[in-house]
């Protein structure tokens, strides 16, 4: 199986490591270069072109299925999650699952005045109960892969009135994503989505928009972009834009390109070609006698394995160590002969 992007990827190693960053296409790299060069030469519009920001934004709500009313912009999913922590009452009910990624639990935990549930993953939908209030995880479990099992976790947390917030940051660019099935999701753009670090998604829903306070708005949060540059703003957006945070130019002139291929690719395609990957490393693996985490996901965790990644780098191969777990993430610039060399010097 060749690789998918052509001429966007001429990575040196065999880069099996987009659950911890993804790479940057050729046409990211440009538009970043163009944006910095001009700032050092003295650019006469200031910091970057906001149409690139929107442009962005449309293109994630295109990618996810949403409006892009329903999209607001930041710089990390650690703020995302804090603005929705900051909007739940006093003893309100989150529930996790155990081992979730700190950035969807520190942000409840840091309060002080929540309550906290933690159940196994593949436990979480039946532990959604009267009183909870939100049930937060991400759909792909960043230390081994894991989907969750996100039709039964929505279907409880609506029989019990409790809202959904979903971190896709480790699905979403491979694992077909519909945002508007959850009261707000949150997504690191710099994974699967190609992107720059420094963007990042939050989408919320129409009801879920009344209950949240925009913390940090600030001028770009305004309805009327550039009408409240001094003093307070008067209107803020009327869509979830007014909860967005100060815009970081160069990593969001990068995410056009980035999502823009993306778009060009199509999610399905991405997951078509991750997913039979992960599955020749799967069956690849067994055969040496290794047991990795079961499932279909693009993301493969080796439980006892992650010992080698050091030794998987000197050969030019490129995963991570998680919870003890050799993890390898296939993406679109991954091909079958990867999946083979790494297989080989995991035979040695």
């Amino acid at each position: 199986m060749e690789t998918l992007g052509g001429a966007e990827f001429a990575p040196d190693t065999t880069y099996l490591n987009t659950s911890t960053c993804g790479l940057l296409p050729s046409r990211t790299v440009a538009a970043v270069t163009a944006l910095a060069e001009e700032l050092a030469a003295g650019r006469p519009g200031g910091a970057g072109d906001y149409s690139e920001v929107t442009a962005a934004r449309q293109s994630f709500a295109r990618l996810t299925g949403v409006d892009e009313e329903r999209v607001a912009v930041g710089g990390s999913v650690s703020v995302h999650v804090a603005l929705i922590a900051s909007s739940l009452p006093t003893g309100a009910e989150v529930l996790f699952p155990e081992g979730e990624y700190a950035s969807v639990i520190t942000p409840f935990t840091v309060r002080g005045d929540l309550k906290l549930r933690y159940a196994p993953l593949d436990e979480l939908a039946d532990a959604v109960r009267p009183g909870t209030a939100l049930v937060a995880f991400s759909s792909v479990q960043s230390a081994d892969g894991r989907i969750a099992d996100m039709p039964a976790i929505r279907a409880a947390a609506a029989a019990h009135g409790a809202r959904t917030l979903l971190d896709a940051s480790q699905s979403a660019g491979w694992l077909p994503l519909d945002a508007g099935a959850w009261d707000y999701t949150v997504t690191g753009g710099f994974k699967f989505l190609l992107c720059p670090r420094g963007a990042s998604f939050l989408t919320v829903a129409g009801e879920a928009q009344e209950t949240l306070v925009p913390i940090h708005a600030g001028t770009f949060a305004a309805e009327e972009l550039w009408g409240t540059t001094y003093g307070p703003v008067e209107e803020l957006a009327h869509s979830a834009r007014r909860f967005d945070e100060p815009t970081a130019f160069l990593s969001y002139h990068g995410a056009k390109q980035s999502l823009a291929l993306l778009e060009e690719t199509g999610i399905d395609a991405v997951h078509a070609h991750n997913t039979s990957l992960a599955r020749r490393f799967r069956a690849g693996l067994a055969e040496l006698g290794h047991e990795p985490v079961p499932g279909d996901s693009g993301i493969v965790a080796v439980p006892g394995l992650g010992h080698r990644v050091a030794e998987l780098a000197r050969a030019g191969i490129i995963v991570a160590d998680r919870a003890g777990n050799l993890r390898a993430a296939f993406h679109l610039y991954n091909s079958a002969a990867e999946v083979d060399r790494v297989l080989d010097v995991l035979s040695g």
